[in-house]
């Protein structure tokens, strides 16, 4: 079984749940990083869909690589952490993906590490990560709202949401897209975001950058804002239906 990629998204809704899953961005790194079979993994905040100065403070994502699927599993069925996280979640996703395609570091490496199935002819999901250095964060913010401000609207877009481990520092968006070709008509496309790439090479706006693309095979849970993705969703409400 080659490598995959899980991420799981978590609703939070009252103050005191809204409080806790922000205690946890501290609190449980700790006891993740034995997990076994897992070979990366980084709790994530969130704001806005594409980078955001302002965070969504009732949602939280947990991304991690993996040996196996089966270490996954394991992993959301048992472990004491995600039985606390789901328990206290109004509403939770996990996607499982095969990275298809990953280019750039994260921590100093790629963690994806990309599968033989080839090009997806289905939907795909999308990783974009970077941490801007400090001298270029007040150009960077500046510009960004304009070069993201077409993803809202895009033909084939089916979700977005800005995740990242610092506010304004280390920023990252997560997408889901009908198929590949819809997700390159807006990265290749748009005026907005080809300038954005040549800014991003012109004045060396990150100090790290990443991008990952992903065949998500697998639906655990439920996420009202994620349409019918075509997939096996499981747990303990779906009887198993689609997504």
């Amino acid at each position: 079984m080659p490598a995959m990629t899980t991420i799981t998204l978590f609703r939070y809704t009252g103050l005191s749940n809204q409080f806790w899953a922000l205690s946890q961005m501290g609190l449980a790194p700790g006891r993740l990083k034995n997990v076994p079979g897992q070979t990366f993994f980084k709790m994530l905040g969130t704001g806005r869909s594409g980078f955001s100065t302002r965070p969504d403070w009732g949602v939280y994502a947990l991304l991690q690589t993996w040996h196996d699927e089966g270490d996954a599993t394991h992993f959301l069925d048992s472990h004491t952490i995600m039985c606390a996280f789901r328990e206290r979640a109004s509403e939770h996703l996990t996607l499982f993906m095969r990275p298809l395609r990953s280019h750039g570091k994260w921590d100093g490496r790629n963690p994806f590490v990309a599968s033989p199935t080839g090009a997806s002819t289905g939907p795909v999901a999308v990783l974009t990560r970077a941490t801007i250095r400090k001298r270029y964060l007040y150009r960077f913010w500046k510009y960004v709202p304009s070069a993201q401000r077409p993803l809202v609207s895009m033909p084939g877009l089916l979700y977005s949401k800005g995740v990242g481990e610092t506010p304004f520092i280390d920023m990252a968006t997560f997408s889901l897209w009908e198929n590949a070709e819809a997700m390159e008509s807006y990265a290749y496309g748009t005026d907005a975001h080809k300038v954005a790439i040549r800014k991003t090479r012109e004045l060396g706006w990150y100090r790290e950058e990443l991008f990952a693309r992903f065949l998500p095979y697998r639906a655990v849970g439920s996420w009202a804002d994620i349409p019918d993705l075509g997939l096996f969703r499981e747990g303990p409400d779906s009887k198993g239906q689609g997504i």
